[in-house]
């Protein structure tokens, strides 16, 4: 059951930003006394937007680099190595 009512909560508080972002919105369309109060609602919230939404852990994507690969390739390039194509790296093997 708790877990219904943390649903709709959620859901209940991105209604409720939402209407007060929409407020904002049409309020800066149509009132002539519109200020910087529906300005900064609108531009939060369209900032806002622009975050990623579908965002998932690292250790839990498909394709993602490794930690300690990225460690390797920085330690290769600091040490005068360059990085690039396998066919150099056999080449010197």
């Amino acid at each position: 059951m708790g877990r219904i009512a943390e649903r709709g909560a959620v859901l209940g508080l991105g209604l409720g930003l939402g209407a007060v972002w929409w407020w904002a919105v049409l309020r800066l369309a149509v009132a002539p006394d519109a200020g910087v109060l529906e300005g900064a609602v609108a531009a939060g919230g369209w900032g806002l937007s622009l975050l990623p939404v579908h965002c998932v852990a690292k250790a839990r994507a498909v394709g993602a680099v490794g930690e300690g690969r990225w460690r390797a390739a920085w330690r290769g390039a600091a040490g005068g190595e360059r990085l690039g194509g396998g066919a150099e790296r056999e080449a010197r093997e």
